[in-house]
């Protein structure tokens, strides 16, 4: 079945694909988001026979609702331990907490003005465009290791900017603190 074949298959299930992300992400909204991104990867399909269509769309989706949901776990996890690093209301008035967030984030865009193009690319893609890892490496042309590995020099890159005297660095000294005791261990 070529491509013509497999969007027609896809047109027909839609409305049970949707109840399926639905039902798997928990809302309407990242369902027909999750429709959209599956439309484009069938677009980008190769020209090969695909025995059962409609199966293969069902695979499709429920694997793209596992990792729309680790991506959201990871997420949630990644702004909690950022939140914890930050310091709390009580310990930095407001204007301070202003300047020093200004600060850090001129670091941060001078750092990833200087990292490599694909370094960058990949960072911006999974950050500010919040694309799942495995869309980053089929557009990268890497595998997801690679992206992952990308993404850790990239943090790391930003984190030791920071660390040698960037912006205001409470929060992140605690953080350092942290990290050395666990390397200890």
């Amino acid at each position: 079945m070529g491509d013509d074949g497999l969007k027609a298959v896809f047109l027909a299930q839609r409305p049970m694909l949707l109840r399926l992300l639905a039902a798997r992400l928990g809302n309407r909204d990242d369902a027909e988001d999750a429709l959209q991104d599956m439309w484009l990867r069938i677009d980008q399909l190769a020209e090969q026979p695909i025995a059962q269509p409609a199966a293969f769309l069902f695979r499709v989706a429920a694997n793209l609702a596992t990792d729309r949901r680790i991506a959201a776990g990871r997420r949630g996890s990644r702004d909690a331990g950022w939140m914890e690093t930050q310091p709390g209301a009580e310990e930095v008035p407001d204007a301070e907490r202003t300047l020093v967030a200004r600060s850090e984030w001129q670091v941060v865009e001078e750092t990833i003005a200087e990292m490599p193009e694909r370094m960058a690319t990949a960072l911006r893609l999974f950050r500010i465009e919040e694309r799942p890892q495995r869309a980053i490496a089929e557009q990268l042309g890497i595998t997801v290791s690679g992206v992952e590995k990308l993404l850790q020099r990239a943090y790391r890159k930003i984190q030791e900017r920071l660390d040698s005297g960037g912006a205001g660095s409470a929060g992140l000294n605690r953080l350092d603190h942290e990290r050395g005791s666990d390397r200890a261990g």
